[in-house]
């Protein structure tokens, strides 16, 4: 690792390569060919999942993972299109008034026999296999479609990953999933990450200023824990950020994750960008967004992920201030 990941010239650039090693050892882990690269690639799995730029060796324990993530993406395949998956909404709230001005639209997934399953288990699955492109576009249309029907006009936001905004067509695909489903793409705002823009920044500015054609809105997710720079932020047509829960969960412990949050609430406002914060799940939590001037917000202080079922009074009747439902 240190030899690969020693830094080198390449005509008028330095640069550096990230390594992970899995190891497999002839013949404990296997005598065939083919049996040891499969150890030796669970291994890898295992290193890259603990960070990246190290190592692991192969235990027995990760061919039963293995074989359990291979279940669990066959299970996913066939949940797809069922009534397996649903989707839960989480309010999001503007500080001034204390108001519900939308949702954010969360994929969940009720095995018929292992009951619901963390989406922190099942989205790293479906992200290796390709599957998260099936359930992006379900999600996304599930959302649209779910979203026209509310009496009140409010905002759903949904996550678009990676793999989604790779697609070519992905403009024309959100603007006829809009036509078929009768949301006004105003209400629609799509959040993706900053990793997108490490890739081809060109390409990504294009289809970006073409979802924003079609007048949907653009927002930056989990800001702050990537890559992000302030070039970034002058180049994509960005119609709001959003702070990521690690930095709230810092407010009231670490003077540096305040001003961090700080900073960033300050540097929205000053770019047009208004900023909105989850994980917000205690009184001091907001108090200290609010006299900061912190836009909107969202977390278990104002509600839940749930179905959209749960808020079907803030739908049909007037708004009420939001931190009623964690009463």
């Amino acid at each position: 690792i240190g030899a690969l990941t020693a830094s080198f010239r390449l005509d008028d650039a330095r640069v550096e390569v990230g390594c992970s090693v899995g190891v497999a050892v002839f013949p404990r882990d296997g005598e065939a060919y083919d049996r040891l690269l499969g150890a030796a690639d669970m291994a890898l799995y295992r290193a890259k999942s603990e960070g990246k730029g190290t190592f692991s060796l192969f235990e027995p324990a990760m061919d039963r993972e293995a074989r359990e993530r291979h279940r669990l993406a066959s299970d996913l395949r066939s949940a797809i299109g069922t009534d397996q998956l649903d989707l839960h909404y989480q309010p999001q709230v503007e500080v001034a008034t204390g108001r519900i001005t939308g949702f954010e639209a969360l994929l969940r997934w009720h095995h018929p026999v292992r009951g619901p399953i963390s989406p922190a288990q099942f989205i790293p699955i479906a992200e290796e296999t390709g599957l998260i492109l099936p359930l992006g576009e379900w999600a996304l249309q599930t959302a649209c479609r779910e979203a026209a029907g509310w009496a009140k006009p409010l905002g759903i936001a949904v996550n678009l990953s990676i793999a989604q905004f790779r697609q070519s067509g992905l403009p024309d695909y959100v603007q006829a999933v809009l036509s078929e489903t009768g949301l006004d793409p105003r209400r629609l705002e799509l959040e993706i990450t900053e990793s997108l823009f490490l890739e081809d920044t060109t390409r990504a500015r294009r289809v970006l200023r073409q979802l924003k054609a079609h007048g949907v809105r653009i927002a930056i997710d989990d800001f702050g824990t990537g890559y992000s720079s302030l070039l970034t932020l002058q180049s994509f047509p960005f119609d709001r950020l959003k702070i990521d829960r690690t930095f709230v969960s810092q407010i009231g412990v670490t003077q540096k994750g305040m001003a961090i949050v700080r900073a960033v609430i300050a540097l929205g406002e000053n770019l047009g960008m208004p900023v909105i914060t989850e994980g917000i799940e205690t009184e001091a939590q907001f108090a200290f967004l609010r006299e900061h001037h912190c836009a909107e917000m969202q977390g278990y202080l104002f509600g839940r992920p749930q179905p959209i079922a749960d808020y079907r009074d803030l739908l049909v009747a007037d708004l009420e201030p939001a931190r009623r439902l964690s009463a």
